[in-house]
């Protein structure tokens, strides 16, 4: 294996102290960093993916998205101790290039922006639906591309207006789920509503147990849940553009564990405290279901306009961090020129652009296929995020061997355990990988997986060839031939 020079490495960790140049609005400020923290850990996969999950689990769902919430937080601190050992904008790709060499920043960062914009093809679709629910005589396609329209402009304004519009998207989000754990707790403490009688904490293990479907069921569960906590790692995507990043990136990750503890094990295991498992199913938002067990008025309309924020919340970031992808992936040759560019008010328009034209097919198709069309998609996405988990663990390892050779200056926010946490979330990806090699509906995904990684594979060997080209011409090229194999520690 060939290391990096020493010297090279010396000008990184300069460039990192002095500060990031990629010419962004540094116009996230702390309020807004912390609430698209909080907002990315409360989405669709936990409003409306819940049901299906407590319908296969029962309880011990809690325990599964306790488990993976663990496993995300040291991800997240590993994301952590990259950023502020060198914050830019292009996050995972930037380190999966420095440490992994230049393919896996070329896959990374092309991974990561096929993940948002096939989220953001489901989540406009799911948006249209939610509308559907209040004006049926609206067509689902215009809904849909209304939707598309105004976040596309909101994207193009400016970081400021995108980072404020997240921001009310997530307090809405926020609200609604302590909302809803402040009246179940008054439900299981003074007894009011419909099932003031027979809500009590004894329905966590009264029917059947804990694991009424077995273990095996429960673990089958986990894809479904780690799809519930994609976009937690967008705050990684906020450092180029973040005020302070040295101070509010740390703080936005180290309060995760806080999060996911109070929205995610809290708010379910108030509900299923309150309505019996069994009452559950497939299909059905579990806080619609509750809420209309307790014969509580508007629920399910309330609860709806929550769910179609947090579409539109999870569609307005994919936009945003698509744009800074592709950004990426051009400043380095792996992307074509145009997307490089910035528009007048310093946003990667040209980017954006031409993802959400790509969304904007993905309305088109999710509203000629079936329903199981959207399970599909979400299945795709969670196999296209958790490859970026694992280049962020794979990047900190490497991080931490070079740091361990006296290569590169340490960071400020090292992660808890270092290597060996990595190691250990890396292992149980792969052991969800594996999960969703055994279900026969999610399998698709890694079919897809299989194509997106010839096509991968096909257009770095392209640009290899360009650059080849490009060396026998004489000419000046990215440098991709140079930073062949030149991944610290390889």
């Amino acid at each position: 294996m060939v290391s990096v020079e020493t010297t090279q490495l010396e000008d990184v960790g300069q460039a990192a102290e002095g500060g990031t140049e990629e010419g962004y609005e540094r116009g996230l400020g702390s309020r807004q960093v912390q609430m698209i923290a909080i907002g990315g850990a409360i989405g669709v996969g936990l409003f409306m993916g819940a049901g299906a999950n407590i319908a296969k689990a029962g309880p011990s769902i809690v325990l599964m998205y306790a488990l993976a919430g663990a496993v995300v937080f040291l991800i997240m601190r590993a994301l952590g101790e990259l950023l502020l050992y060198r914050p830019v904008s292009g996050s995972f790709a930037e380190y999966a290039r420095e440490f992994l060499g230049p393919f896996f920043g070329f896959a990374t960062g092309w991974t990561y922006w096929l993940n948002w914009v096939v989220t953001g093809m489901a989540e406009l679709t799911a948006a249209a639906i939610y509308i559907h629910f209040w004006f049926p005589a609206i067509p689902q396609w215009f809904s849909a591309l209304t939707f598309l329209v105004v976040l596309f402009g909101v994207n193009l304004i400016s970081v400021k207006i995108f980072g404020e519009v997240e921001f009310w998207f997530s307090m809405i989000k926020v609200t609604a789920i302590i909302g809803m754990i402040v009246i179940g707790l008054g439900v299981l403490t003074l007894g009011f509503s419909q099932v003031g009688d027979t809500a009590s904490a004894s329905n966590l293990y009264a029917h059947h147990g804990f694991f009424p479907t077995g273990i095996g069921s429960s673990l089958m569960t986990l894809q479904g849940v780690m799809f519930a906590y994609l976009a937690v790692e967008l705050v990684g995507v906020t450092a180029g553009e973040s005020e302070n990043p040295e101070k509010t990136l740390p703080k936005a990750i180290n309060t995760l564990p806080w999060r996911i503890v109070f929205f995610y094990v809290g708010a379910l295991l108030i509900i299923l405290s309150v309505v019996k498992w069994t009452e559950f199913h497939e299909g059905e938002s579990p806080f619609v279901k509750a809420f209309s067990e307790m014969g509580i008025p508007l629920a399910a309309g309330v609860v709806n306009f929550v769910v179609l924020t947090a579409a539109l919340s999870s569609c307005n970031s994919g936009m945003y961090s698509t744009g800074r992808m592709l950004r990426d992936l051009a400043a380095n040759e792996q992307a074509p020129k145009i997307f490089g560019k910035l528009n007048s008010r310093k946003s990667p328009a040209f980017g954006i652009t031409a993802s959400v034209l790509l969304m904007g097919v993905g309305v088109v198709l999710n509203y000629l296929v079936p329903e199981k069309a959207f399970a599909y998609v979400t299945s795709v996405a969670t196999a296209a995020g958790i490859w970026t988990w694992m280049m962020i663990l794979c990047s900190h390892i490497r991080y931490r061997r070079a740091l361990r050779a006296g290569l590169l200056r340490r960071s400020p926010f090292p992660a808890p355990g270092g290597a060996v946490a990595s190691a250990v979330a890396l292992a149980f990806l792969l052991m969800v990988t594996c999960l969703i090699a055994y279900d026969s509906e999610a399998r698709i995904s890694l079919y897809v997986g299989a194509v997106w990684a010839v096509l991968l594979a096909g257009g770095w060997f392209r640009l290899r060839g360009r650059e080849r080209a490009k060396a026998a011409q004489g000419q000046p090229g990215s440098g991709t031939e140079e930073l062949s194999g030149a991944g610290v520690g390889e």
